[in-house]
């Protein structure tokens, strides 16, 4: 099974290396979260701290930080929906994501296979809300 372009790698093996890089990521977001809530605690009383908190590109790496998060907590709904066999929703988000979103459509196999998945999430979004459910996945 080639999972990643170019590579002879299983199924296991690609779980492993998800794993792993799961378990850095959550890892360095913790680290990153103790060391800005230290800042943060430190700035009401460092106005020299306060002043390089409020740098511009500290708080565009920041805003860049909480979209990437945002757009990540978004896909692991919808992908915790889709591997859940049991889910009704789950069901309705595998068949959108076999149908294609668009005609003018990407032709390039990747972009295709992310555009009918964000297509299906949208899809998925809106009829889970919809049916009353929920307000937002959290």
């Amino acid at each position: 099974m080639n999972l990643r372009r170019g590579s002879n790698m299983t199924a296991d093996q690609f779980m492993d290396d998800i794993d792993l890089r799961i378990l850095r990521v959550t890892e360095d977001l913790r680290a990153i979260q103790r060391e800005l809530n230290c800042a943060a605690m430190q700035a009401s009383s460092d106005p020299e701290l306060m002043e390089s908190l409020n740098n511009f590109n500290e708080i565009e790496s920041i805003e860049a930080l909480k979209m990437a998060l945002d757009q990540m907590r978004h896909f692991l709904w919808f992908y915790m929906e889709i591997i859940g066999s049991d889910s009704e929703l789950g069901d309705r988000l595998r068949q959108a994501v076999r149908q294609r979103p668009s005609a003018d459509a990407p032709a390039n196999n990747e972009s295709s296979l992310l555009e009918k998945i964000k297509y299906a999430a949208d899809h998925a979004m809106l009829q889970y809300l919809s049916d009353g459910k929920v307000k937002k996945p959290n």
